[in-house]
């Protein structure tokens, strides 16, 4: 139907779309490979047969994607942002052709040029949009929310470099630029007419209004511009194709005519230079000022951009009134990161809109959702009054001015106790006060969410203890859960395969479905076929060992994996431990019930991180020296495979067998990695620590393998710690350190591991390695002698799998749409 006075075309309903019948899918591939990007053949590389399909799937997407809009523009609905400085998205191809169901004909398209989806997918970049759990459980949500029809933008930013390529050299963590982008990226529409201003730096000046109002001015703000790109995120064949709006940061002009014709040239381009510097680079090294005063950039350009952006909608749909503004949105924190949005959003509403402080702080407090994803107190955002001051002082004096009015509210709360003002306020004293972002989130929020039980009972009980005995109604749990159409449905096409033959296939939409799955537990045909998918996933994951570390992992051996961010609380050390230990019993001839087995570990340390580059160091050395001795051949293999990323994982979860979640009790706020193992049928080694907990309630006891100290205990050990003793008294622990000392895995590098000996015998050992590392060799013996049933260890699999129903995001996003933002799927 056409508007009035136009000859555009609009389509009433995102039922109404239209739609690319799949049989012209191939004509638009050669469309596009012919005329689009202008090539006659493929040749060896996939690239451009790559890009053309994916303008293909695109096509499909944007039409949907249009009408989706649509729907939500033709009235008030309300509305989810969820604003995250990481959206971990991985490979698009592969999971757009499974939600959109194009597998059958995207494969017969491929085949006029002797080719096949996975082939061509290989030639996809993963987007470099994040480093870790947080940005894949992003990734996740806006499946899920596409997935359930419900009306939830994300909000990003297009960093240019992603987190960077990681590259083993001698042991070492080399770090190497992530420009993802170079070859372009086909998924996003670029959409510069809408573009927004960001200010930085300035002063502030103040005036008196006509109605007498004294109002505050920003002025001689160095501006940058926020232009979007969007990405269209496919619902599973439901039609829905939401939004994830990516900002890209320019210099409002190109350069300073003037100072370029006076010869000024570098200082002409000086700040489109620092313009286009707030989204070159993911999550910037925090060491140096420079590297502070950038990553704050990047948390206020993502949170005023977005806010921009939704109030711009807001106006140009229903013009500037926000009486019932709050009715139709809410904006969920994803982390302490954009939790400057807050401030923003008075900030816009008052200076910008001419609202008066307690309308604003209403509407803001009623829009304004806080998830908390981290136990460690180092970990919550501080930002210096000063560099606030410069970079952003109109947000600071709003910060001030909130902070005031809450020490008012906790002085009627707690009369007269000045430590509970000094304990809750928003600003941290010292000798350089310092911002504290995590408690204006929390101020400024109507709900504070943790991401799995204990994690939000311990910030209930310790984090944010004070803050929950002021607003206990505020803090709720969701615990996280990852999406099976990837990390089973597309990551384990054989997998799922069999187990829609046995149950049907809505599994994929329904999850919760998988229980079925759970009847052929103790069938032996099942067993049998499960059997040779996981070993048919085995050999796909040994080739990419092969290819990647010139490590040679045997099938037939139990697989134990451990694959994350590479910290110490995640303690990667204490695993290497217990590979030291496995050789050392091999050394020793002590072989008899031996179970052979090949671990993998990966991820990537922070640049900066140095503890975690030596216990990377440590990795590699160790399994060098294993990996060459004959003695270990046929019982032990180790492997470090480098530049850990989601389509590397997407092989790794199918062919684990055993999955390594062993952080301290008490850290870890829940983990993603130990949910996307349990789908695809591994079992998991862990602590009772983030969502290990629910998983083993899940499961069943019996089939979790538990060690460690408690979460609840670990303030006790800690107290009077003393890893010393326990190394004498433990003979196994007493051998690991002893090779560790005598430099057998460092012979040519004398004292290079001194240091994190000297972490394992430290009395003040926040990690408690010492203290869990015979409960730790415990669960593994157990372990090892379970894989030796292969009947015993099929039938755990299968019950791991069967139970991982309640580890889907979509329940995870259903909780949150209904409890938090109170959403209506779209009809």
């Amino acid at each position: 139907m056409a508007n009035k006075g136009t000859n555009v075309c609009v389509v009433k309903h995102w039922q109404d779309a239209p739609k690319l019948d799949e049989s012209t899918l191939n004509d638009d591939l050669t469309r596009h490979f012919y005329y689009t990007l202008g090539r006659d053949r493929v040749g060896e590389s996939q690239l451009y047969l790559y890009h053309a399909l994916a303008l293909t799937i695109k096509d499909r997407m944007v039409a949907r994607c249009r009408a989706t809009n649509l729907h939500l523009t033709s009235k008030k609905t309300r509305k989810a942002a969820y604003l995250s400085l990481e959206f971990l998205m991985g490979r698009a191809l592969g999971n757009a052709v499974l939600n959109l169901d194009l597998q059958e004909s995207t494969a017969l398209a491929l085949k006029q040029y002797c080719s096949e989806l996975e082939t061509v997918a290989e030639a996809e970049h993963d987007a470099g949009l994040g480093n870790g759990g947080l940005g894949r459980l992003a990734a996740c949500f806006l499946d899920s929310c596409a997935s359930l029809a419900l009306p939830v933008i994300g909000y990003g930013i297009r960093y240019e470099y992603g987190m960077f390529n990681q590259s083993i050299e001698k042991g070492h963590q080399i770090e190497q630029p992530d420009n993802w982008l170079r070859e372009g990226h086909p998924w996003e529409l670029s959409a510069p007419d809408q573009a927004c201003r960001v200010k930085f730096f300035g002063r502030v000046d103040s005036y008196k209004s006509k109605q007498g109002r004294n109002v505050r001015c920003w002025v001689d703000t160095q501006d940058v511009l926020a232009v979007p790109y969007d990405v269209p995120i496919p619902g599973y064949k439901n039609g829905v194709v939401n939004t994830l709006r990516l900002w890209k940061s320019e210099a409002t002009d190109e350069f300073d005519l003037n100072e370029f014709n006076a010869g000024s040239y570098s200082e002409a381009v000086a700040r489109k230079n620092m313009a286009e510097q707030i989204t070159m680079v993911l999550y910037p090294n925090d060491s140096s000022e420079n590297g502070k005063e950038l990553r704050l950039r990047q948390q206020y350009f993502l949170s005023s951009a977005s806010l921009q952006d939704i109030l711009n909608k807001w106006v140009g749909q229903f013009g500037a009134e926000f009486s019932d503004f709050a009715k139709y949105h809410v904006f969920q924190l994803n982390d302490t990161h954009p939790s400057i949005a807050v401030a923003e959003l008075m900030r816009l509403l008052v200076d910008e809109y001419d609202i008066d402080w307690d309308k604003a702080w209403s509407i803001t407090t009623s829009t304004m959702a806080y998830t908390n994803h981290t136990l460690l107190p180092e970990a919550l955002e501080r930002w210096s009054v000063p560099l606030f001051s410069k970079l952003l002082p109109r947000l600071l004096e709003i910060i001030y001015e909130i902070n005031a009015r809450f020490l008012a509210e906790v002085a009627l709360q707690w009369p007269g106790d000045i430590d509970k003002q000094r304990e809750l306020s928003l600003i941290e004293e010292g000798d350089v006060p310092q911002v504290r972002m995590a408690y204006l989130a929390i101020v400024g929020s109507y709900s504070v969410n943790g991401v799995a039980a204990l994690h939000t009972q311990l910030l209930k009980a310790g984090l944010f203890k004070t803050f929950y005995e002021l607003w206990p109604d505020k803090f709720n749990n969701k615990t996280n859960g990852v999406t099976p159409r990837r990390w089973l449905a597309h990551c384990n096409p054989a997998l799922s395969e069999l187990i829609t033959s046995k149950i049907g296939d809505e599994w994929v939409a329904d999850f919760s479905q998988i229980e079925k799955v759970r009847r052929y537990y103790d069938d032996k045909t099942f067993h049998k076929q499960w059997q040779q998918v996981k070993y048919q996933n085995k050999e796909r994951l040994s080739a990419l060992v092969q290819a990647r570390c010139g490590v040679e992992f045997d099938p037939t051996m139990m697989f134990d994996v451990q694959v994350k961010r590479i910290h110490e609380y995640k303690r990667q050390l204490l695993n290497v431990l217990h590979v030291i230990h496995l050789y050392d019993r091999i050394c020793r001839g002590d072989v008899e019930g031996f179970t052979p087995r090949c671990v993998l570990i990966g991820g990537k340390a922070a640049p900066g991180y140095y503890m975690a580059k030596k216990v990377i160091k440590l990795i590699n050395n160790v399994a060098d020296v294993v990996n060459q001795d004959k003695r270990a051949a046929g019982l032990l293999r180790v492997a470090f495979i480098p530049n850990y990323n989601v389509t590397a994982m997407e092989t790794i979860c199918a062919a684990t067998d055993l999955s390594e979640q062993i952080s301290t009790a008490g850290k870890e706020a829940s983990g993603t990695g130990n949910m996307k193992f349990m789908m695809n049928g591994a079992i998991t080694i862990g602590t009772l620590d983030g969502a290990n907990i629910e998983i083993r309630e899940q499961v069943g006891a019996d089939n979790f393998f538990l060690f460690g100290a408690h979460a609840a205990h670990t303030d006790q050990i800690r107290s009077n710690y003393d890893p010393i003793s326990i190394i004498a008294e433990d003979e196994n622990l007493k051998r690991v350190i002893a090779l560790l000392e005598s430099g057998h895995f460092n012979l040519f590098e004398p004292h290079i591991f001194d240091d994190v000996i000297n972490a394992i015998k430290c009395s003040t050992d926040p990690w408690l390695v010492a203290h869990d590392f015979a409960s730790y060799v415990d669960a593994q013996n157990l372990a090892s002698k379970t894989y030796q049933d292969s009947k015993t260890w099929t039938r755990i699999s299968i019950l791991n799998t069967a139970a991982s129903g309640n580890f889907s995001s979509d329940r995870t996003i259903s909780q949150y749409s209904n409890e938090i933002w109170r959403l209506e799927p779209m009809q």
